[in-house]
């Protein structure tokens, strides 16, 4: 069984278009509640289907490797916004958790007792990336991100999308934290800073910050709310689930 500790956070990840083996999506379908396999049997097209299967497989399995409790028996609930929470089985750790999944890839945050969000995109999925940006973006980050060399606007452009995202799924409330809101800054120094439009009443000392690149292809963000504690270590963890047996 694993320990994680108070510092630390874990990043679990799983590349979705290599798990292909029949016989081990068979057993993803075992692990699954009922709600989540009649969610699952909606999904009109193969890839979507796929992905909430590995989704659902990850973040079952990844749990049971910090409690000794068979992947199946999780069960969860969801805050008014939608963000999923462990509900039992009873005595478990107080273990945290956020998903993300795009194409071709998945993610799994957990730490112990404070808030946690991940993000993860496709970086090739977007085609007009500064419209996106003038259209959500706050107007401090869309000037940083027109003034990065053309070659690199798209790159910052994820950096900042993912960031976003994961600061709104870590305070739990999705998009009812306007995008515009806050601000990041990634030029100001060795950590990733953010600044707070007074109505959302945060304290940006009080987060933690992280970016990472899983292939070519996507990008990865984590925010933790550490609140006075010192940094966390963010370690990262590929796996496949049911075989990975770390």
């Amino acid at each position: 069984m694993l320990e994680i500790g108070p510092g630390a956070a874990h990043l679990w990840y799983v590349f979705s278009d290599a798990v292909r083996d029949e016989a081990l999506l068979a057993a993803y379908h075992r692990l699954m509640a009922p709600d989540e396999a009649t969610r699952q049997a909606r999904f009109l097209f193969a890839e979507n289907r796929h992905e909430y299967l590995l989704t659902r497989a990850l973040v079952r399995t990844v749990l049971s490797k910090y409690a000794d409790v068979a992947p199946e028996a999780w069960t969860f609930v969801r805050n008014e916004f939608g963000r999923p929470e462990i509900a039992g089985p009873p005595g478990v750790p107080p273990l945290r958790f956020n998903l993300s999944n795009t194409h071709g890839l998945i993610a799994c945050l957990v730490a112990v007792d404070r808030d946690v969000g991940v993000d993860v995109e496709d970086t090739e999925r977007v085609r007009s990336a500064t419209e996106i940006a003038d259209r959500f973006f706050s107007p401090a980050e869309v000037r940083a991100l027109r003034a990065q060399p053309l070659e690199r606007q798209r790159t910052r452009f994820f950096e900042y999308w993912t960031l976003k995202e994961s600061y709104i799924k870590a305070r739990g409330m999705g998009l009812a934290i306007p995008l515009d809101h806050f601000s990041f800054h990634l030029d100001d120094g060795p950590t990733i800073g953010i600044s707070f439009d007074p109505r959302l009443d945060d304290d940006r000392a009080a987060w933690q910050f992280a970016l990472r690149r899983p292939s070519a292809r996507h990008m990865m963000a984590v925010a933790i709310r550490r609140g006075s504690d010192p940094p966390l270590s963010i370690e990262l963890k590929e796996t496949v689930p049911l075989l990975d047996r770390g």
